[in-house]
């Protein structure tokens, strides 16, 4: 308790002065929590990505959340900062555009298939079902999922028809909630209120996937030694589990 309060008070003690040499003292107590974030991400991505390119992307998101950060909000500075440095690497990533289209087409079908069988079977589809769907055994589909991977992670540029008409980008819903309008911050809690009921539709292996990932902070590597599965293949079952979240946000934003 005495840590969070002494937390707390030089966030407030920052906000009041903007006291250049507080600001360092908080970014050096977080630089930890970048490299995690970044070594996470790494274990789901190409070997030619860098550690350190994603820790430079993810300092900038520690940054622009350190000038940001309203600590009367009520809420930790890791979970206010949290998303943005994911999403400042994320942003790196998606600027060098090394994900062939091709990739990017396999994972638009198989979340346009995963909707499609759901509305078919009343339920979400299970593994058998996609794999025949996609003309595939198995073990072929499981190899689609590894394609696919890498796309899955670079989604949020992905476009979802508002309730006005209008298409944005996923990344801009979920955008900073202090800096939007009143109907903007109402359409962003709704969107996660869907993503919570996805998560409460998902097979019981997926959502559990999702829930050590990012919500226990564990690698894929370390939910595989939870579960007795192989990295590779908690890795697809992490990609099926956002391709049906994503199928089922779709499909509530065009109803």
């Amino acid at each position: 308790m005495k840590a969070i309060n002494t937390a707390a008070q030089s966030w407030e003690a920052y906000t009041r002065a903007r006291s250049p040499e507080i600001r360092e003292q908080l970014l050096h107590q977080y630089l930890p929590m970048v490299r995690r974030l970044a070594m996470r991400m790494l274990g789901s991505l190409p070997r030619s990505v860098r550690l350190d390119d994603l820790v430079s992307a993810g300092m900038m998101g520690l940054l622009t959340s350190a000038e940001n950060f309203d600590p009367t909000l009520g809420i930790k500075f890791e979970t206010f900062a949290m998303t943005r440095i994911r999403g400042a690497m994320v942003d790196s990533l998606r600027e060098m555009d090394w994900v062939p289209r091709s990739i990017r087409q396999k994972a638009r079908k198989l979340e346009q298939m995963i909707d499609a069988l759901t509305h078919k079977l009343g339920r979400l589809p299970e593994d058998a079902e996609l794999a025949e769907e996609l003309g595939h055994d198995v073990n072929g589909y499981r190899e689609f999922l590894d394609d696919v991977n890498v796309a899955v992670l670079l989604s949020l540029d992905d476009t979802f028809r508002a309730y006005d008409g209008s298409e944005s980008p996923l990344s801009e819903t979920t955008g900073d909630v202090g800096q939007q309008g009143a109907h903007e911050r109402i359409e962003s809690e709704e969107l996660r209120e869907m993503l919570v009921t996805g998560l409460r539709n998902l097979p019981e292996q997926e959502r559990l996937v999702v829930a050590l990932y990012y919500y226990e902070e564990l690698t894929l590597k370390e939910i595989g030694d939870v579960l007795g599965l192989t990295e590779s293949r908690v890795s697809q079952i992490h990609s099926k589990a956002i391709l049906m979240l994503r199928a089922q946000v779709r499909t509530a934003f065009k109803a």
